[in-house]
């Protein structure tokens, strides 16, 4: 859709709009709709979208970001990997900006040698095969992709690779939705379902959500049209009052998933208690090293302490995360905290929902 015409997408956006507009018209209040994704969240902002909807549909921002929900004891721990001028890091470059409870964050020891940014985990092997050393990768991922960092070390542990560690900080999407109805002050009337990570995990898991006490979710895609179609079916299931898991990106996603890809999750990693940055220690919401692969350990091999969080002070990051408060409503916001000098991971990671917020603020369609 980004490629046609803009009135060519209004026109197709329309009947849409329209649709929307009338069910919301049987509510008689306000709801507010979480998008669980920051892919959404970024496409959202950028297109503008809020503009087309009926004042009494709220748009709620979530914790779909994996660097935004990393407490910043991990980056301490990593930034303690780096002092002691032990093993070489490796990690994606949208952690590395990061601050951790110190202030301090990764970006810092760039070209000096020990810490790499990779675009891919294919690269790790020739990596830990050509350093001369122990190689430590964070893992930083929800779903979509923790399957290809689990299938480099199942290559590793084939190919007998003694050098390669990881220290995992993964997180898994359906026990934080739970976390988020159970949570004081809940006002969450249905969610947009992440595309990608349902591509991996399909319908199943997300169908806790139709139980008492829960709310509809509904798969998305990206594009505008795609937002609008999530939309609209979560009204008209509000409207009829209804919750069922839909879904809506039936191109991309099936209704089991990929099994091959948790499969090859699960044979390395099982389920962990995992604290996240807003919403605190959810059971069973990350995934560690099984016990045949301990040798992997990161944590085990250099000794690393459990890890903890704290907040940066006056930074709303964690409030934004639980969809309690707008970015643009924390005192930081685009004054001391911006995408030069970010204050809290919110804004660092470009799907962060203060760095989506302050670039493209309340653009309209």
């Amino acid at each position: 859709m980004s490629l046609r015409p803009r009135q060519e997408e209004r026109r197709l956006a329309e009947p849409l709009i329209g649709a929307i507009r009338r069910a919301s018209g049987k509510l008689g209040r306000e709801v507010r709709l979480m998008e669980v994704c920051g892919t959404h969240t970024v496409a959202i902002r950028r297109s503008g979208l809020r503009s087309l909807l009926p004042p009494n549909i709220r748009l709620i921002s979530g914790p779909g970001c994996p660097v935004c929900v990393t407490p910043a004891g991990y980056i301490d721990n990593a930034l303690a990997l780096l002092e002691r001028r032990g093993p070489t890091l490796a990690s994606f470059g949208d952690l590395l900006k990061v601050p951790g409870a110190s202030g301090g964050s990764l970006s810092g020891h760039l070209g000096g040698g020990r810490l790499r940014v990779l675009y891919s985990p294919a690269e790790l092997l020739e990596l830990a095969r050509s350093s001369g050393g122990p190689v430590v990768f964070l893992g930083i991922g929800f779903e979509t992709t923790v399957p290809a960092v689990a299938a480099a070390f199942l290559r590793a542990a084939e190919q007998g690779l003694d050098n390669l560690f990881l220290y995992p900080a993964f997180k898994t999407v359906p026990p934080a939705l739970g976390a988020l109805l159970r949570g004081p002050g809940r006002n969450l009337d249905g969610f947009l379902l992440p595309g990608h990570v349902s591509v991996i995990l399909g319908l199943e898991p997300y169908r806790f959500l139709e139980a008492p006490g829960g709310v509809p979710g509904v798969i998305t895609g990206f594009e505008p049209l795609d937002l609008l179609r999530g939309i609209l079916a979560l009204v008209r299931q509000l409207a009829e009052g209804t919750r069922r898991v839909e879904n809506a990106y039936e191109r991309a996603v099936r209704p089991e998933g990929n099994p091959k890809a948790r499969e090859v999750m699960s044979r390395l990693l099982e389920p962990a208690d995992a604290l996240w940055r807003g919403l605190g220690l959810i059971p069973e919401s990350g995934l560690e090293l099984r016990p045949g692969f301990a040798g992997f350990d990161a944590a085990r091999r250099f000794g690393l302490p459990p890890v903890w969080n704290s907040e940066p002070a006056g930074c709303g990051c964690a409030e934004v995360l639980q969809g309690l408060q707008e970015p643009e409503r924390c005192p930081l916001f685009g004054r001391a905290c911006a995408p030069e000098s970010p204050v809290g991971p919110c804004m660092v990671s470009s799907e962060g929902a203060c760095a989506a917020a302050y670039r493209y603020g309340g653009a309209e369609a």
